[in-house]
């Protein structure tokens, strides 16, 4: 039997509470289909700067080195936000991480199913039986990871992208589109970044890789009108890094509650970190209320991850 080691990274809010449940379901998968879970708590966000003076401990660092993938909580809170930007535990323990593992490719799909339609802040007519977008978005580049830099009346942050950059993120895209309705919308705005004219003439040179799938190029700003306007146009949307983490929400947001929704985050090969979609919750922390819905969906998705691992082997 197959053992995956998993570094447990609960964090802030309702993270822990959360994790609770979700490691329940992973127990319950363990004897359906023989897979074996060795689990490592390891402390990171707000209450690793409490305890260790930094959002991402050097022991934390060091559990995750050592194992399969992360199971991630939630970080920060009201508490830390008066901190520095670069000590928040946002910045100073997620971003680190994607750096470190290189977790390029952040998959977080939007689902509306029928059943729950009502919950949908869009009208019945455009919701219609349900839909399910997926988006794919670049995690290690872009204006996150860019040269920064401030002075008394500046500040910037450099949007930087490399054509490898861009070609794996959109070989991951456009290898689920074949398995999907084999439809790409690719999001830019090509009309007045550099940056993103690079993207898109390398997003079509990967295009041709695949030529049974449609690619559609659409701007930003089009993009956030058409999501709420006309969702069910979409299947996979492929977006750069801070587009995609604006869009991937209001996607989310659409479906009713970020509490509902998983994310991965993935290397080449076979590491990745799999949170919720939503933040800590500070409000609801503690009362036994929060939905675990969206961990455990995480935890489902490392695991299907897993399972696929451990057929090719």
């Amino acid at each position: 039997m197959k053992t995956y080691k998993l570094a447990v990274l609960a964090g802030d809010g309702i993270g822990p509470e959360v994790m609770k449940e979700a490691l329940k379901v992973l127990k319950k998968i363990e004897s359906k289909y023989k897979i074996k879970f060795e689990f490592t708590e390891a402390d990171v966000g707000g209450i690793a700067i409490d305890k260790h003076g930094r959002a991402l401990p050097d022991e934390t660092v060091k559990i995750c080195k050592a194992s399969d993938a992360i199971l991630f909580g939630s970080v920060g809170g009201p508490k830390w936000d008066k901190l520095p930007i670069e000590q928040r535990p946002e910045r100073g323990a997620l971003l680190p991480l994607r750096k470190m593992f290189d977790l390029y490719a952040n998959i977080r799909p939007a689902i509306i199913f029928k059943q729950l339609a009502d919950a949908s802040t869009l009208k019945p007519e455009v919701v219609g039986e349900g839909f399910t977008i997926l988006v794919f978005r670049e995690l290690t580049g872009d204006c996150y990871f860019g040269k920064k830099g401030e002075g008394n009346d500046f500040a910037f942050d450099e949007m930087r992208y490399t054509i490898p950059e861009i070609k794996r993120i959109a070989k991951v895209a456009f290898e689920a589109a074949m398995k999907s309705k084999k439809k790409i919308t690719s999001i830019d705005k090509a009309n007045v970044l550099k940056t993103m004219v690079l993207w898109r003439k390398t997003v079509a040179e990967v295009a041709k890789q695949y030529p049974e799938v449609q690619l559609e190029n659409m701007y930003v700003d089009n993009a956030a009108m058409q999501l709420v306007k006309n969702p069910r146009q979409f299947d996979i949307m492929l977006c750069p890094n801070m587009f995609g983490d604006i869009l991937s929400d209001l996607a989310a947001a659409l479906t009713g509650s970020l509490g509902m929704l998983p994310s991965a985050s993935l290397a080449d090969g076979k590491f990745g970190l799999y949170e919720p979609a939503g933040g800590t919750a500070p409000d609801i922390a503690g009362k036994g209320i929060a939905s675990p819905l969206s961990m455990i969906e995480a935890v489902e998705m490392a695991a299907a991850f897993a399972r696929r691992r451990k057929t090719k082997e």
